[in-house]
This record gives structure tokens, C-alpha cells and sequence, in this order.
């Protein structure tokens, strides 16, 4: 049974379990749905064995050794990759501007963590892909256990994953991909090619553009490594089956044939947008990630203009350009004002 099917099923027994709640005490009335299906490890529920077969059905969709479902974000999948295979004292390669998880996850480990400058492209103000020749030079020279990159970047740079893990293979290196902003990418051709089936760890971050509540994720793992002893430290033992439930459910929808024509229908409206709007200029490899910048203004100004006079957010901003992020919660509504926008720029 799934965990979406057990939660929607009532128990005649009387529980005197935690939650304390008893799925009848709403104290907080907007989540009153939530409240009903938050269980624990009951014996009448007995939802772990619901939670085995959702991540063993994730691994058919995905075609990897694991998937796991995490509900502390892409910053728990990260430490457990690293936890799960490294041991104090080995050297970890990562980038300099990563995310403070990634050094979090090698001071955790007691491993050392040795760091790289990315380059960084003048005009637009973000950091470029990660340049394989420079990981092949790292590991050439130093003793290095695992290797972690972040692609796709927070602006929608991708890096060749292909490349660097030939790279970590002929060097005996561990390849950890932080995809967090890349959950859509196994389930479009449209989109960049995914990690997922290449690296020997992969992180996900379904809330960030894949339509998940905060602060779902997922962790894939292609070695033969049992990566539960390492979540097990870090997690707790008291999970929230709401959400987990909600990612057999997001993944569910991601690959079917409404999720998929969904994802390719907003990368479609995405292009003509790019190709409709000429008073900006737009870059990156990500079409989701909606990076422009307009010539004469800043990245800051161009925030603020499209905050006071458009109502819009951006995502991200520096000193040259400024990033809108789309995703499956971006529907034709919203793309229909993002157009509109962007071509009064």
C-alpha cells in the first residue's frame, strides 16, 4: 500500500500514541487537513513499510540504486552523501561560493574540505560552470576522496557531469551532485540532461521548482552504498507523513503524462517569451531560471523597478543582472504577466 492510499484510511482502534493531537485537536484551524493525517509509527498503521515501497517505486521512475525521501531539504541529502562515504581525515573537493551545507557536511564527517574559485562571467555577475580540467587538476595532485559540484547553479549554469565523473572514475573519487535546483530535469528532453543516472550521489530539491512543499527532496544514490545509516543520525525518528506522502504523490505527477506536458509546456512558453521580449537579454543554460538583465540599469535597480512598478519578485539579484525562477507552480496566468513584463523592459 502507498502512503498516500494508508493516510486516506480511518483505524477503529482507540490510540493512546503520539501525536497527542489524535488527528481530532486542530489547534492550528488552516492545517486542520494536515492534523488528520499526521500518524506515527502505530501498529495499526504500521507506515514505514508504506514508506519502503514509495521509495522503492521512486527508484523504478528515477532508475537508480535509491531513492530516499527527505523532508529537511537537499542540506540533509548532502550531509548523509558525505557521511556515507567518507571518514575522517579524507580530503573533499568543492567550490568555493558553495552552499554552506557542503562545508557543514565535511566538518561533520571530520573530513578536510579543499576549495576552488569558480570563474565568474563579468558581464552578467554570476559564477560559470565548473570546469572539468580544473577537478582533473585537483585530483591529479592531491589524495582526493570525494568530489561535490552544484549543477544546475542557482542562476541556471549547468556544469558536464558526464565529463567529471569520467574524471573522478579514473581518479577512484566520489562524485556528489547538488541538483537541488534541477528536480524537473528527468522528466522533460527539453530541459538539461539530469545527474541522477550519472553521479554516484544525486540531490534534489522538490519544493524548488518541481511543485513540492518546503522543504521536501530527494537523495538518489547509483553506488551500492546503504546511505540509511548516515540519515539516521541526523533525522528524526518522528518524520512528518504528510510529507512524505506528498512526494510519493509529486513524483507521481512529475512522470506522468499530465506532469510531463506540464514541464514542457512551460519551457515552451519559456522560449517564446525569451524569443518575444527584446528589451532584455537573457542568459544561462536553465530555461526555468528566467536570468536578465537590461542594459544602462543594475541588477538592483532592475529588482526594484520590477518590484515597485511591475509587483513582481525576483529570485536572486547582484550588481548586473537579476533572476526570476519558474516552475510547475508557474502557470499560463503567470506567464502571461511575465511576458507582459518583460516586454515593457
Amino acid at each position: 500500500m502507498s502512503l498516500v492510499r494508508l493516510l486516506g484510511k480511518k483505524t477503529d482502534k482507540i490510540l493512546y500514541t503520539t501525536p497527542s493531537h489524535g488527528q481530532r485537536c486542530f489547534i492550528y484551524e488552516p492545517l486542520k487537513e494536515m492534523y488528520k493525517l499526521d500518524i506515527s509509527e502505530t501498529e495499526c498503521h504500521d507506515p514505514q513499510e508504506a514508506l519502503e515501497m514509495a521509495q522503492l517505486a521512486a527508484r523504478s521512475i528515477y532508475h537508480t540504486y535509491s531513492t530516499t525521501f527527505l523532508t529537511n531539504g537537499s542540506t540533509s541529502g548532502i550531509i548523509a552523501a558525505v557521511l556515507s562515504c567518507t571518514q575522517v581525515g579524507d580530503k573533499v573537493l568543492i567550490a568555493s561560493n558553495s552552499h554552506p551545507c557542503h562545508f557543514n557536511a565535511v566538518k561533520l564527517a571530520g573530513a578536510r574540505a579543499l576549495t576552488y574559485d569558480l570563474e565568474i562571467d563579468e558581464e552578467w555577475g554570476v559564477p560559470l560552470e565548473v570546469k572539468p580540467e580544473v577537478i582533473d587538476y585537483y585530483l591529479s595532485r592531491y589524495s582526493i576522496r570525494t568530489v561535490i559540484i552544484t549543477s544546475p547553479s542557482y542562476e541556471g549554469i549547468i556544469s558536464d557531469i558526464e565529463e567529471i565523473k569520467a574524471i573522478c572514475e579514473r581518479h577512484g573519487a566520489f562524485l556528489i551532485v547538488d541538483e537541488a535546483h534541477g528536480a524537473l530535469y528527468p522528466f522533460s528532453e527539453l530541459l538539461p540532461l539530469s545527474a541522477v543516472n550519472i553521479a554516484d550521489f544525486t540531490v534534489q530539491s522538490l519544493h524548488k521548482t518541481a511543485g513540492g512543499l518546503n522543504p521536501t527532496a530527494l537523495l538518489h544514490c547509483n553506488c551500492e552504498i546503504d546511505v540509511k545509516p548516515a540519515l539516521s543520525m541526523f533525522t528524526t525518528t518522528s518524520p512528518s507523513y504528510p510529507l512524505l506522502a506528498s512526494i510519493e504523490d509529486n513524483i507521481a505527477y512529475l512522470n506522468s503524462r499530465e506532469g510531463r506536458k506540464e514541464i514542457d509546456n512551460l519551457v515552451t512558453r519559456l522560449d517564446k517569451i525569451r524569443e518575444k521580449c527584446r528589451g532584455c537579454e537573457f542568459f544561462g543554460d536553465d530555461p526555468t531560471k528566467v536570468l536578465i538583465k537590461v542594459p544602462g540599469i543594475s541588477g538592483y535597480e532592475l529588482s526594484e523597478m520590477l518590484y515597485e512598478d511591475f509587483n513582481v519578485e525576483d529570485e536572486k539579484t547582484n550588481e548586473k543582472s537579476t533572476m526570476l525562477l519558474c516552475g510547475i507552480g508557474t502557470d499560463n496566468k503567470k506567464l502571461d504577466k511575465l511576458q507582459h513584463v518583460l516586454s515593457k523592459l
